[in-house]
C-alpha cells in the first residue's frame, strides 16, 4: 500500500511538471509585437551577453529556469531575447535590432530587463510605452517576480 501510494504521488508531480508549457523567447522583435498585441501581454525585453555574462548566466540559472518564472511568465508577458554575445554569430539584421533596441532604451549594463507595451501608430510606427526595468534581484524566483509584478499588471 505504501509503494501504490509513493507510485500515485510520482505519477501525479511528473505530470505536473509536463503540462508546464516551456517557455518561448522570441528574438524577432516584430514576430513578439504582434503575440503581444494579440494577448495583450506586456513584453519583456531581456538584454544579454548570453555567452560571456556572468550575471546574465546567474539570472537565467537561478530565475528563468525554475518552474515558478515559467508559470508567471506564460500567463503575464511576451519573452524576448535581445543578446549581444561576444563569440556566437548573430544575423546582421538581428545585430542592427538589438543594437538599436539597445541604443532606444539606453542599456548600459546586462542583464538589463525592460517591461514595456507595444502602442501601434496610424503611421504604423510602433512606440514603446516603458513600465519599468529590473536586473538581477537576489533571492531568486519569488523575489524577482515581486519586483516585476510592481510595474506589470500580474494576472492571477
Amino acid at each position: 500500500m505504501k509503494h501504490l501510494l509513493t507510485v500515485v504521488l510520482l505519477a501525479f508531480s511528473l505530470n505536473g511538471f509536463a503540462q508546464q508549457k516551456p517557455l518561448e523567447w522570441h528574438t524577432d522583435v516584430k514576430k513578439a509585437i504582434d503575440v503581444s498585441i494579440e494577448n495583450g501581454k506586456p513584453l519583456l525585453f531581456f538584454f544579454t551577453g548570453s555567452d560571456w555574462c556572468g550575471w546574465c548566466k546567474r539570472l537565467q540559472k537561478e530565475v528563468f529556469f525554475k518552474p515558478e518564472f515559467a508559470t508567471w511568465a506564460n500567463k503575464n508577458v511576451v519573452l524576448v531575447e535581445l543578446d549581444f554575445p561576444r563569440r556566437t554569430k548573430l544575423s546582421a539584421e538581428l545585430q542592427k535590432q538589438n543594437r538599436e533596441l539597445g541604443q532606444m532604451f539606453g542599456v548600459r549594463g546586462y542583464p538589463t530587463i525592460w517591461f514595456v507595451t507595444p502602442e501601434i501608430q496610424e503611421s504604423r510606427k510602433i512606440n514603446f510605452q516603458k513600465l519599468g526595468k529590473q536586473g538581477y534581484v537576489a533571492g531568486g524566483p519569488k523575489a524577482w517576480i515581486a519586483g516585476a509584478d510592481k510595474y506589470i499588471k500580474p494576472k492571477k
